[in-house]
């Protein structure tokens, strides 16, 4: 079972690489906490997808230090595109997480999971997800059964500004039945906990609802459809060409769409940590060193 990080990203909101910046005083990262939980769930092998300049930066402080107990490898996100989609020459801005994915293709063979770098996720999701890949079918009824956990929209929410989160409609067998991605979502003080900007209104959503944060499971049968996907993105004339990105849940909200897959939605028991500005920071250390004190992580993870 392969781990997929996604640690590509700029980091604009936070102002810096996110991914690197140590939450313990052992110097380690976010990213250290998810590899040693999914090492623990029965995940055997690791993939980094960052962008190539920030190659040697990584191994130095994250992939040296888990080489021994966990395979390893990187692969690069960058701006070649398999057409001439009319991208002006001038944009730097990578796009986006299915994107991302599609880059580490020929790292991952079977069963995997999608994480991102800086969400701290807690062990029950990787638990989760790797049973249900190691049990379920792929055989039946024709499709391919993907998995995706689920939090509580309203423990994902900062108070520090906005977030993008993919909100999501299950049937009654916890199937996902649509997902859609809202780019800035913020808490609100009404009964309704939370609200979403849209054509430049605040629509009200339930702090209850479910809420994708990009940990997913997939098998490698996933890599021909977002392949496909990010041509139809680049080609459709709606496309920001300058800043436009193809979001994962886009991406599984499509094959859905095509009835080539199903989705099951995992809720973890666990809370889930972000540090998508600067100021999330203390709270998801004070947190994290909580759980050391209570013995749920060692005082060095990997010593």
């Amino acid at each position: 079972m392969t781990l997929v990080v996604l640690a590509a990203g700029m980091g604009s909101r936070y102002g810096g690489l996110k991914q690197i910046d140590p939450i313990t005083e052992n110097g380690e990262f976010i990213i250290d906490f998810s590899v040693y939980d999914a090492i623990r769930s029965g995940y055997d092998k690791v993939v980094f997808i960052i962008k190539k300049e920030n190659y040697e930066l990584f191994r130095s402080t994250i992939g040296k230090r888990i080489e021994n107990v966990i395979d390893v490898e990187y692969a690069f996100q960058g701006m070649e595109l398999p057409f001439d989609a009319g991208i002006p020459k001038d944009r730097v801005k990578p796009f986006g997480t299915a994107h991302a994915l599609l880059s580490c293709r020929d790292c991952v063979k079977g069963s995997f999971s999608v994480i991102n770098a800086d969400d701290f996720y807690g062990r029950s999701a990787y638990q989760l997800a790797s049973a249900y890949l190691n049990s379920v079918d792929q055989s039946k009824n024709g499709k391919h059964h993907y998995c995706m956990v689920g939090y509580r929209l309203g423990n994902t929410l900062t108070e520090y500004g906005t977030v993008s989160r993919g909100i999501c409609e299950a049937d009654s067998e916890s199937m996902l039945t649509s997902i859609t991605e809202r780019t800035k979502i913020m808490r609100t003080s009404d009964a309704m906990g939370a609200a979403y900007e849209s054509e430049g209104k605040w629509i009200p959503i339930s702090a209850d609802s479910i809420a994708s944060m990009n940990f997913f499971g997939f098998t490698d049968s996933f890599f021909p459809y977002i392949e496909e996907g990010f041509e139809r993105f680049l080609r459709a004339e709606t496309t920001d060409k300058m800043k436009g990105e193809y979001y994962l849940p886009g991406a599984v909200g499509e094959v859905l769409a095509a009835d080539k897959a199903d989705l099951k939605v995992l809720n973890s028991s666990d809370l889930w940590y972000g540090v998508t500005y600067k100021e999330d920071k203390q709270y998801v250390v004070d947190s994290i060193q909580q759980m050391i004190a209570a013995g749920i992580y060692p005082q060095n993870l990997w010593g």
